[in-house]
């Protein structure tokens, strides 16, 4: 029989190497970190289809404010109209106070100012998407306008209703009639899991493992426009010619 030194022996053997179990172990852990966040989610569907229970006293919490029609126009003929189209672009605000005001510094003093509200506008994928629940000629009664979006450093197109004053404004006490089942032994399960990732710090690792890494959004990327070099991909030639026109 040949003599094998001790690393040939453990390749020609099925004995793991260090470098292996380490692996091995490191798969298993992480694996066991996907599994983890399968069953939190799952535990999450299910809180969140717990049905809602009705409160024998119900209680107001703070103020509500949406649109409803302009009384002319509730006693027009198109009032039907614009009473559907309103149900598909209503919003609604929620406040502590009834006056709805907000508070903002304005020359070094904090004043308070009513907050702005406006029926829904839907952005460029909105109004090309097959989920738009607008008719053709609901849409004849919206315009298209650019804006400037300082968060995605870019020119974002909406589309706008040309005729906001058909609606106006009502507040309202918010009532609550109903609130959320609430399961102890699902939040007990939710909670242990959760113990178990912040104590450990695991957070980021199960968010790579699940999601991978982070991209950059695509607007992100582009330049800006208000940034955009007038002299970019220019030879000195041309720059030189340039000058040479605005001086004659």
């Amino acid at each position: 029989m040949e003599n094998y030194a001790v690393d040939e022996y453990a390749l020609c053997t099925r004995f793991k190497s260090k470098r292996r179990k380490k692996r091995l172990v490191k798969e298993d852990f992480e694996k066991h970190l996907i599994q983890l966040r399968k069953l939190e989610v799952e535990l999450w569907r299910k809180r969140k289809d717990l049905p809602l229970v009705s409160l024998e006293v119900p209680y107001q919490k703070g103020w509500q404010r949406n649109f409803k029609l302009r009384d002319d126009i509730a006693r027009s003929s198109e009032a039907s109209f614009y009473k559907e189209l309103l149900e598909k672009i209503n919003t609604w605000q929620f406040s502590p106070e009834k006056s709805f005001e907000r508070k903002k510094k304005r020359k070094r003093k904090h004043v308070y100012v009513e907050k702005f509200q406006t029926v829904k506008e839907f952005s460029e994928w909105e109004w090309k998407s097959s989920k738009l629940e607008l008719t053709e000629k609901e849409k004849a009664h919206f315009y298209k306008r650019e804006r400037w979006c300082g968060n995605c450093k870019r020119y974002k197109i909406h589309y706008v209703f040309n005729e906001p004053w058909r609606y106006v404004l009502r507040v309202s006490p918010y009532m609550i009639t109903h609130t959320k089942m609430v399961d102890s032994d699902l939040e007990s399960e939710i909670q242990v899991i959760e113990n178990y990732i912040v104590n450990h710090n695991l957070r980021g690792k199960t968010n790579r493992l699940i999601h991978g890494s982070s991209r950059k959004w695509s607007y992100y990327e582009k330049e800006n426009p208000k940034e955009i070099s007038p002299i970019k991909n220019k030879s000195l030639n041309v720059l030189y010619q340039q000058y040479i026109d605005e001086m004659i």
